[in-house]
């Protein structure tokens, strides 16, 4: 995505560096740039206005469920072996499974006197 204006960052690499950005992984003069990039370019401040509010609707939405044990593991290895695979300069091919289970709690029941009132 670029908005076509010409900045100092990229509109390419701040969006590339987003998730960074908003989990705070990022050092401060390299927040600053991506700052000031959202000053300028409307597009990417949106773009990032939307990656914050999907993050905060998971974190709402899926905080309280337990992680694996095993995850943390499992999730270092994998790094491990694609960090050992771009040293050797072999190809890199991420397959990721996932498992989602969604719990929704029943509707509640229509307020009686409400309908009463609209006269359903």
């Amino acid at each position: 995505m670029s908005c076509g204006d010409p900045h100092d960052t990229e509109c390419g690499e701040v969006l590339d560096h987003l998730y960074e950005f908003l989990d705070n992984e990022m050092a401060e003069g390299d927040c600053a740039k991506l700052r000031v990039h959202f000053e300028e370019c409307s597009p990417c401040l949106k773009q990032y206005g939307l990656e914050q509010a999907i993050k905060a609707l998971i974190k709402r939405s899926c905080g309280c469920d337990d992680t694996p044990a095993d995850l943390r593991g499992k999730v270092l290895a994998r790094i491990d072996s694609i960090r050992a695979g771009q040293r050797t300069g072999e190809a890199l091919v991420v397959s990721v499974e996932t498992t989602v289970e969604v719990c929704a709690e029943p509707a509640a029941e229509p307020d009686r006197a409400a309908q009463a009132a609209a006269g359903t």
